[in-house]
């Protein structure tokens, strides 16, 4: 059975909360992840779809998550790519959909910091029993 999206919700939270993306710029990277080069025109088409955001190119550009690949020059647009950061973090996320656990110290998980927010507290709780769940699947499958 292929129930690879059934933490979704939890796992995107938890990214979403260590880097600091919201919704939107996640989705943005997810689709540009399988582009190994893109136009501004080919960043623009998805964003149509997302939240409307004029700064969305900027500011994952200004935060590293997109870097030029080669400059405009000429007739030649400008070409981007993903940068490494961005790729070890959505790496990372198909990672934890193949059932890699999401770490719970508060050096690694942001919601495991002192004074977090209700949501973190009830999120926490899911990672662990999401955690929980994914150890002894992997138990079951290796007897």
């Amino acid at each position: 059975m292929n129930d690879y999206l059934k933490y979704w919700r939890v796992i995107r939270y938890f990214v979403k909360s260590k880097y600091g993306l919201n919704t939107a710029d996640l989705e943005m990277l997810l689709f540009l992840y399988s582009e190994s080069y893109f136009s501004k025109d080919k960043f623009k088409e998805f964003d149509k779809l997302l939240s409307w955001d004029i700064n969305r190119f900027d500011r994952l550009k200004r935060d590293d998550w997109v870097v030029v690949f080669r400059k405009h020059s000429g007739k030649r647009k400008a070409l981007y790519c993903l940068s490494y950061k961005a790729k070890r973090m959505i790496d990372s996320v198909y990672k934890k959909l193949n059932g890699e656990e999401i770490p719970v110290g508060a050096d690694t998980n942001p919601m495991y910091a002192r004074n977090v927010s209700y949501s973190d507290k009830r999120y926490k709780q899911m990672i662990e029993n999401m955690n929980k769940a994914t150890r002894q699947s992997q138990h079951r499958s290796r007897e």
